[in-house]
This record gives structure tokens, sequence and C-alpha cells, in this order.
């Protein structure tokens, strides 16, 4: 059974600023394993797919990525450094990766022809996107140009994880809050729901926004989302519930999440065509992603669409 993943991340050697693992772990024998695992493309990649059972991996550049400069020159400049280093890459084992363009967002303008560029030129399957760029988010009136090649060119948005841009006051003193264990997902969920409040999906209805890690949190509340919001609107009009919007325009994969739970839940709320497989590599162990995936129990049918049909059909994966 093929199996594609979409969260596989890596770094460009000479670009050390865009890739500091070091600023999120503590444990510096870790960190030089992981700076080595996302600067490999052969050995170590194609192994750790193996142990995973992964076919094909959609790979994209690891944070914080171009987010730490505040240079728009040079945001444009290496973001066509990093996506053509990717697709040298890609050409060695075209058959086993893909990629997700990564987006100068200091320049909407700027961020949608590199995204064309990558799609129609690099055969990128889409870009990955790390939150907001220096507190501005992509809900923004200024982003509406990039919004508008996203639908023209058919392809996904991943929202990936970054910190607040400010630190909420409930996080102080609380460092581990802040990241991966729960503000991360606090990060993403909001920005999420800041583009579907906003109206984006109302003015372009094909739209498809990817979230890791089992959605941010969102699956869990749908309900709740349409309840509230039939009752505290704040003036705020949409077409259609909440809870439509994101079952028809996001999907979510297992990325750094491998809880058969958290995962029913998922598919009981989203749907089985809005749920992918993904690993986090290197920073999730691929094995333990793949051997779960193994005993998670589902039926025939839904576990081919999770472990790749509906990757096949997002990314328009022949």
């Amino acid at each position: 059974m093929e199996r594609i993943a979409l969260e596989e991340h890596f770094r460009v050697p000479n670009m050390p600023e865009y890739s500091g693992s070091g600023q999120y772990f503590s444990d510096q024998t870790a960190v030089k394993r992981f700076d080595d695992l996302l600067a490999d493309f052969d050995d170590l990649r194609l192994q750790a797919m193996g142990e995973a059972k992964v076919t094909r991996a959609i790979l994209s550049h690891t944070i914080p990525g171009l987010g730490v400069t505040t240079d728009k020159k040079k945001a444009v400049g290496d973001a066509t450094k990093i996506n053509d280093f990717l697709a040298e890459k890609i050409a060695r084992h075209p058959d086993r990766f893909g990629g997700f363009a990564t987006l100068p967002m200091h320049s909407a303008p700027d961020a949608a022809k590199e995204l064309e560029r990558c799609v129609k030129q690099l055969g990128f399957q889409g870009a990955m996107i790390n939150g907001h760029t220096h507190g501005h988010y992509l809900d923004e009136d200024q982003y509406a140009v990039f919004w508008e090649r996203v639908a023209d060119l058919s392809v996904p948005i991943y929202v990936h994880p970054t910190n607040a841009w400010q630190t909420p006051q409930h996080y102080q003193d609380h460092p581990e809050l802040g990241e991966a264990i729960w503000g991360w997902a606090v990060e993403t969920g909001t920005h999420i729901l800041r583009l579907l409040f906003s109206g984006l999906f109302d003015r372009f209805p094909t739209l498809q926004i990817i979230a890791g890690h089992g959605g941010e949190g969102l699956p869990y509340f749908l309900w709740r989302f349409d309840s509230r919001f039939k009752v505290m609107s704040f003036g705020k009009t949409l077409k259609k519930l909440p809870s439509s919007y994101i079952r028809e325009n996001v999907s979510i994969t297992t990325a750094g999440l491998c809880s058969t739970p958290s995962l029913r839940c998922a598919l009981g709320e989203l749907g089985e065509d809005r749920v992918l497989f993904s690993v986090d590599y290197p920073y999730e162990s691929s094995k333990v992603a793949g051997d779960w995936l193994d005993n998670a129990d589902l039926a025939a049918d839904v576990l081919r669409k999770v472990a790749s049909g509906n990757a096949k059909r997002l990314l328009h994966l022949k």
C-alpha cells in the first residue's frame, strides 16, 4: 500500500539562520542529530521513510524559516535559493520526494510570484507557511493578491506552527507552554480560524488549507464553533456555519500526533476524506508513526485514504 507523508522537513546547510533546532531543544546531542537528519536527502532520510513504509515524502523547510529576517529583499532572494535547492534534491529521487515551497510572506506579490514559479516550473505540490510574519497574519488585506494566486493554481497551503508574536502573559514563567506542548497548536489553530472568520473561504471557495498535528485541536471544537457563532458572532457574517468551512476547506495530518482516539475523533468530525498520514520528520520517530498507523485498526478503504489516497487527491499526484 502506498503511504505519503506531508510534514517532512529539511534544511539548507549553508543557511543556518533559518533552521536553528538549538533554539527549540536543550539537548545538544539531539540538536546535532536533527541537523544531520534535516540536511540528508539520501541514506538517512530514505532509511527513515522505509521504517514508516512511506513511499513518497513531501518535503518542506524546517522552522523558523524565512520569518527570522526582517529584510524583504533578502527573504525574496533566499526563498528562490531554498526552493531551487529543494528542486535539485527532488530531482535525485523524483519518485520518492515532492516539495512544498518556501515563500517570502514579507511581500504578498513576491510570495504569489514565487509560488507560481515553484508550482509551474519546479513541480511543487503547494507551500508551507510558518504562521505569521512578524505579527502579520494571512487574513490581512495585504495578502489578497497571494490568495488569488493560490486559488488560480489550485494548490494547498500548509499552515505550520510558529511562536506567538508576543508572549502571552499566561505563558510567563512557563516557557514549556509556549511551543510544541501547547502554544503552537493554539497559535496555528487561531491563525486558521482568522482565515475562516475573515470570509476568505467565501471569497475563494476552492481554497485548501492543511493543518498538522491532528488539526491543531480544531476538529474537537466544531460543534462549539457553530453553537457560539450563532449567538456571539460580533457582527461577523458568513455564508455557512464555521464547521462547514473546516470540513470543506481544511485537511489535517497526523504529523506529531500518533493517537488512535484522536484519529477516530478527526475521522468522525471531518470525514474520511480530510485526514492524511504524516510523520513530522525528523522531530518524531518514523518507525513509531508507521507502526502506529499499521495498528490503528481502520477499515481497509479508510486506511487507504488516510495513508495515501487523500494526499494524492489534494496534491494532484499521479
